[in-house]
């Protein structure tokens, strides 16, 4: 999340609005300012930080807004500012974990207009793109999308085909990218070392095409589709929650190293230590953090127990974790 304040991007990296086919300022006013208060006692508080802001946009003309849900999960407390200077609080409807995407409601009517969506699936890689942060064209990019692959997070989160733009936007969280038509077709999620190559973990290093080798991973809309109505209406996706163990992974010759754990995670009560390297689950070998992800969710829904064979200081021990759903650790913010 940025700590950016007064930036603008130079001018040969901004989108020009006589060469679009649609009406930049109209996604500018669709596109609102996001803060977060979150309670010291939160889970994520100690990880993701008590006071957190990034960038909303507007779905519909009822107050949904989309952003990126690391930024409003826990969030006692969200407030939305228009580019007209408005301001509204707002409450969390959901925060879809296997996506990553977080959708709020505002409490009051906000006076913009919303966004039209389109499937990622119809962008390919070279195409332009735009991504788009509150602050109007000072914080506006052109950029062009770097590749489409796979995405595999640390803290037990894959996206089997992630975006990935260059140039790198600087207030990333919660931004918007739009294709050529102005349709949305993702939400920023993570500044990376690299934008374009294999499997990424988010821990890569490495250059692309644009000189700083920085990049954007980008959440597509198309994972918000399928569940948009069930989490609205319900909080909830509909589907059943994946096994989370609590750890924190690293990736690299072939093996997975915990480099962390959830303090009162499954993992931790189990008995896995910071060091081990994970061999198997349930048997099958696995040697990227991507297909540790996949062997976990194969076992079944959250709850399930998942056998692991780990190595520490040349033995090889066998766990067995109850898994856990990540939300059951969430705090729960009282009602408003």
């Amino acid at each position: 999340m940025s700590q950016y304040k007064e930036w603008s991007f130079p001018d040969t990296l901004r989108p020009k609005a006589p060469t679009l086919s649609f009406d930049l300022d109209a996604l500018f006013d669709a596109i609102v300012e996001l803060r977060a208060l979150v309670p010291e006692q939160a889970f994520t508080a100690n990880t993701l930080g008590t006071s957190r802001s990034g960038s909303g946009i507007v779905l519909d003309d009822r107050g949904t807004v989309l952003t990126i849900g690391y930024l409003i999960t826990e969030a006692q407390t969200v407030f939305l500012t228009t580019r007209s200077g408005q301001v509204v609080q707002a409450v969390t409807l959901a925060y879809d974990q296997a996506s990553g995407f977080g959708l709020l409601k505002a409490l009051g009517t906000l006076n913009t207009p919303c966004v039209r969506r389109a499937s990622s699936q119809l962008s390919k890689s070279g195409d332009t793109v735009y991504l788009l942060s509150h602050g109007g064209l000072p914080h506006a990019l052109k950029a062009r999308l770097a590749d489409k692959r796979p995405f595999a997070g640390y803290w037990e989160y894959l996206l089997e085909e992630a975006l990935f733009t260059t140039p790198a936007h600087p207030e990333w969280s919660g931004a918007g990218l739009f294709n050529a038509d102005g349709a949305l077709i993702g939400v920023a999620s993570l500044l990376l070392q690299q934008a374009t190559g294999g499997e990424s973990n988010g821990e890569s290093d490495g250059e692309s095409d644009d000189q700083s080798g920085q990049g954007n991973m980008i959440v597509p809309i198309d994972l918000l589709e399928p569940v948009l109505d069930s989490l609205v209406a319900t909080g909830h996706s509909g589907l059943p929650a994946r096994p989370w163990l609590g750890l924190y992974a690293a990736e690299g010759d072939d093996r997975i190293v915990v480099a962390g754990l959830a303090e009162r995670g499954p993992a931790m009560k189990a008995g896995l230590q910071q060091g081990d390297l994970i061999i198997d689950v349930a048997g099958s070998r696995v040697q990227s953090l991507a297909t540790f992800l996949r062997a976990v969710w194969a076992l079944g829904p959250a709850g399930v127990t998942v056998p692991l064979t780990i190595g520490r200081e040349g033995e090889l021990l066998r766990l067995r974790i109850q898994s856990a759903d990540r939300n059951s650790m969430m705090y729960r913010p009282t009602a408003h």
